[in-house]
């Protein structure tokens, strides 16, 4: 019997290295977009790519045919809408890297943004996952779209106490 659930668990663990290698780098990357963080100093992103692991690992005997990456997609956008959204937590207090493209979007442009576009999600399977109407995730995202397409124009500096001349 202890054989058995040891082949099991050694089975089971070779499986789940198997899906990390081939998974953690594509989840990392979209964490890193729904952070707005530097590639190379992602810290929050880190953090939600290790819980979406932890949660996949311990739900891997009871997936049943399910895609493991779906599974860990779908914590990761839960989590940090979780604690983005609502303002607690350590991934909603901190500012977006401003060098990111998507710094100046808002976090639920950028996790509908990145669902949408960088992961393939269907507009209805969005909706599911963050409990919003189809039509308000199809217009964030076209805002969002709109907004990173056509930023914004910064003002320009004004020249303080200083008169200019016409010209």
């Amino acid at each position: 019997m202890r054989d058995r659930q040891g082949s099991r668990g050694a089975r089971r663990a070779r499986e789940f290295e198997a899906f990390v290698a081939g998974a953690a780098g594509r989840l990392l990357h979209a964490a890193t977009l729904l952070t707005a963080e530097a590639p190379e100093a992602n810290p929050r992103a880190r953090r939600l790519l290790t819980l979406a692991l932890a949660h996949t690992y311990a739900r891997w005997d009871r997936l049943h045919g399910e895609d493991p990456y779906d599974c860990a997609r779908q914590y990761l956008a839960t989590r940090f809408a979780r604690t983005t959204w609502h303002q607690y937590g350590a991934f909603g207090r901190t500012r977006p890297d401003p060098r990111s493209p998507l710094a100046a979007l808002t976090p639920q442009e950028r996790l509908i943004l990145v669902l949408r576009l960088y992961e393939g999600v269907a507009e209805q399977q969005a909706a599911a996952l963050l409990g919003l109407p189809r039509e308000r995730v199809h217009t964030i995202c076209d805002r969002a779209t709109a907004t990173l397409l056509h930023p914004p124009s910064r003002p320009t500096p004004r020249t303080a106490g200083r008169k200019v001349a016409p010209s």
